[in-house]
Order: C-alpha cells, then structure tokens, then sequence
C-alpha cells in the first residue's frame, strides 16, 4: 500500500513540474493538462517518496516536480516492479510501462549534486482506467485476472533503409506475423548498421521496457557494415543458440548460403533476442521454424510455467 504525497503537472514540456491537489486522468492520454500526454507509453512518471527523500538528505534542495515526476507516492520502491505492473488508485488503474529513461543532457540537478534519481528510480505508466487522483489517496498493486500478452520490438539494421533509399519490407513482415500470433507490438525501429546504436537500443528495449521479445532483421551476413551479431553478443547475459541453429539447419535445406548466415540468439534479461535474415521471404522462412515454439521459452522467462521435460 502507498499514499499519494505530492501531484505535479507542466503545462508545457520543457518547464519544471509544479505541485497540484488533485488532476483527472484520461484513459490511453494520461493526466489532462499535462504536457507529456499522449498516445504513448511514458503518460505518467512516477517516483518514490522515499527515495526523494534520501536524495535530500545528502543535501539537496528540491521541490516536488523537480526530476519531472507526476506522482510522488511514499510506501512504494518502483525500480523493483516489474513492467506491466497494474497500479490501482481509486478509480484510476495504471500499468507500468518503463523502467528508468535514458538522461541525454544532465540536468541542474545532476550538475549541483553530482547526481540524479529519475534516470534509475522513475517509472513511466499508460492510463488503463481515468479518473480522478488526489494528494492522500491510497494506491496498491492490483493482481492481473489474465496473462499479460507478450510483448515484442522490431529492429531493422539497413544502412540504405535508415537514409530513405530502401523500403523495408522486412520489418512489416515481421509485425504481421507477431500481432496474427498474438503479441503486442510496441516499438519498430529503422537504425543504419551501426552497432553502437543497435546495442544502446537493445540495452534500453531489455532493462528499460523489458520486453519478452526483439527481433531483428538485416545485417547478419559478411559484409564489413554487418555488425548485428557483435552488437547482439554484446548486451547478451546468457546464450540461447538452439534457436539460430535451427534456423540455419531449416534454411539449408531451402539453400545452401543459409551457412553463411552469422545470425545469434541470445537473452537478457527477461528478453529474448533473436537476429533474422535481411529479406521478406528469409524472414518468413525463418519465423516459421519458431514462432509456434518460444512461446513457452517466453514463459519461463518470465518467471512462471514449469519444466521444459515432457
């Protein structure tokens, strides 16, 4: 159980969060009047009071808003839920949707103190329920009814496609086939073959969002601008091999260049990755070989099911 101890809105972004009693939140917006509503995952921020707390008490001199947050709620250490955990406040039901923000400039915050919570302990949620919320109102964890569908991004690696040179066809491809199975699509990205840029999105899509699934496409064969599976490697805490291996095994008995596919798969976290071939008809070929199977390696993930021994 929390309590809601301080409310703070902007009207603009940009503009430091100042303190309100009560705001109405608006299903799939957010909190009406606030600038970072929308249609989107971040619709509110969150923060631990006591964690605000800790940090002034190394000296700092802040005011709620400050870091950017919505809700200050006492009771309640938010970097330790998982996403899709459902808050319940009032009338109002939220689902934690991110983890943590990557911080692109340092604040005045980080610059008088060396330091800043939001970027580590802030949460971000989506408004599955409007209402009203108020300073005082109690807030709890609500138990799911039903599994969560499992949720999934898309990565295609193309240096052409990235400058507008190329139509990807394979990234589309690949959402078909994911939201015809059942999951939910969040994030579809197009990055040139960089692979700074692809481990810096892997990293944030596993431990920010804390997907179950990333697929990639593109940038797994031997040319020097192929870079996805070192930036796959890379970010991976644990190996999964069997899935790329019976990839390459079912595609060498479409061609025999399926051996030179360098394709891996890897988890961290609880995401599962896994690199796909560049073209529609490899991709297509290759989510045929498991999309019927992971879904129980998914599962585990997650940290329920039981044994994979039949």
């Amino acid at each position: 159980m929390g309590i809601v101890k301080a409310i703070c809105i902007s009207e603009v972004r940009g503009v430091q969060k100042h303190p309100v009693d009560q705001v109405q939140l608006t299903p799939e917006w957010g909190i009406v009047g606030d600038a970072h509503g929308g249609n989107w995952h971040r619709q509110v921020s969150l923060l631990s009071f006591d964690k605000i707390e800790a940090f002034r008490a190394k000296g700092a001199q802040i005011d709620f808003g400050a870091f950017g947050e919505n809700l200050v709620v006492e009771g309640f250490d938010f970097r330790a839920l998982p996403v899709g955990t459902l808050l319940r406040c009032g009338q109002v039901l939220l689902e934690m949707t991110q983890i943590g923000k990557e911080c692109h400039s340092h604040c005045e915050i980080y610059k008088a103190m060396g330091d800043c919570i939001m970027p580590r302990e802030g949460v971000f949620a989506r408004v599955l329920e409007g209402g009203a919320i108020q300073v005082g109102d109690e807030m709890h964890i609500e138990a799911r009814l039903e599994p969560r569908p499992f949720q999934a991004a898309v990565i295609t690696l193309s240096d052409k496609g990235a400058q507008g040179q190329r139509e990807d066809k394979s990234g589309p491809a690949i959402v078909r086939r994911l939201e015809a199975a059942g999951y939910q699509v969040v994030e579809t990205l197009l990055l040139a073959d960089e692979q700074a840029v692809l481990q810096r999105q892997l990293t944030r899509l596993c431990d920010q969002r804390q997907l179950d699934l990333i697929l990639t496409t593109g940038g797994t064969g031997f040319s020097p601008r192929d870079v996805t599976p070192e930036a796959t490697l890379a970010v991976a805490q644990r190996v999964a091999p069997g899935i790329a291996e019976a990839i390459r095994a079912a595609s060498m008995r479409i061609t025999p260049r399926a051996m030179l596919s360098r394709g891996v798969s890897v988890i961290r976290g609880k995401t599962l990755i896994v690199n796909l071939p560049g073209s529609p008809k490899a991709v297509e070929e290759s989510m045929d070989v498991f999309l019927d199977v992971i879904p129980h390696g998914l599962t585990l993930l997650r940290g329920q099911g039981g044994e994979c021994a039949r």
